[in-house]
């Protein structure tokens, strides 16, 4: 084995900025269309800092939270294959005991 991380190493960071900016793009123009952006009563220039900060906030709240939730994974356990049910506690492999029941 290598020490040189993989391709699929190097891009998680890229991926993390994306999918965090995916969420700020939606967020900012969801924000944008009820704000009035469209409307020529209101204009764009009234609604365009409102749209800034959702979508600044919405950027970094998503790219903390999936920080977080991948901080909560063992990289050993992505690895592996699970054979059994996750959630069902783990069984020991002895056989049960076959004595006298009271």
């Amino acid at each position: 084995m290598s020490d040189r991380p993989t391709r699929r190493d190097l891009l998680r960071p890229v991926q993390l900025l994306g999918i965090a900016f995916a969420c700020a793009v939606f967020a900012g123009g969801v924000t944008f269309m009820t704000a009035g952006g469209f409307q020529p009563a209101v204009g764009a220039a009234s609604a365009l800092p409102l749209t800034g900060i959702v979508a600044g906030i919405t950027f970094i709240v998503v790219l903390l939270g999936l920080s977080l939730l991948l901080l909560a994974v063992d990289p050993a356990e992505v690895e592996r294959p699970i054979d059994r049910p996750v959630l069902l506690p783990e069984e020991d492999d002895r056989p049960p005991a076959s004595g006298p029941t009271a």
